[in-house]
């Protein structure tokens, strides 16, 4: 066995922006691409900067998504998009992640917790006042 064939480089895989597209990560598969591309995913703690690159069953991903970040084992591989609930199987969410998301969803429901809504949308006077209010120079 030479150094090329290592068992890790040998097992299939599929396509890192297939792979997030088919398990729900993103809506489109180019919206996937441009997630890895612009950084926003880690494979193996190693920042990924091409879609082709190969996920295959063990690997770990940290996915940036918005305000949200999962960090998943990799269980299964698919190249098809199917329903939520089998493209939740060939993954699996780490505990410490779940415990981060949900404790960032409650800090962001009590930042918006004393915002209120108005009714309406500004009439033209308070539109006016709005924008005097805008040229008002802080110094």
């Amino acid at each position: 066995m030479s150094k090329s064939d290592t068992p890790s480089e040998t097992a299939p895989g599929v396509r890192l922006d297939v792979w997030l597209w088919a398990t729900r990560f993103f809506k489109t598969r180019a919206l996937a691409k441009r997630a890895v591309e612009s950084g926003r995913i880690v494979l193996n703690t190693q920042a990924v900067a091409k879609p082709g690159k190969t996920v295959r069953i063990g690997d770990r991903l940290r996915i940036a998504r918005g305000e949200e970040i999962f960090e998943v084992d990799v269980r299964g591989l698919t190249e098809q998009r199917g329903a939520a609930a089998i493209a939740q199987t060939h993954y699996a969410e780490t505990a410490e992640s779940q415990a981060a998301r949900a404790a960032a969803q409650e800090r962001r429901k009590n930042e918006a917790a004393g915002y209120t809504r108005p009714a309406s949308k500004p009439d033209k006077r308070a539109r006016r006042l709005i924008r005097a209010l805008g040229d008002i120079d802080m110094s």
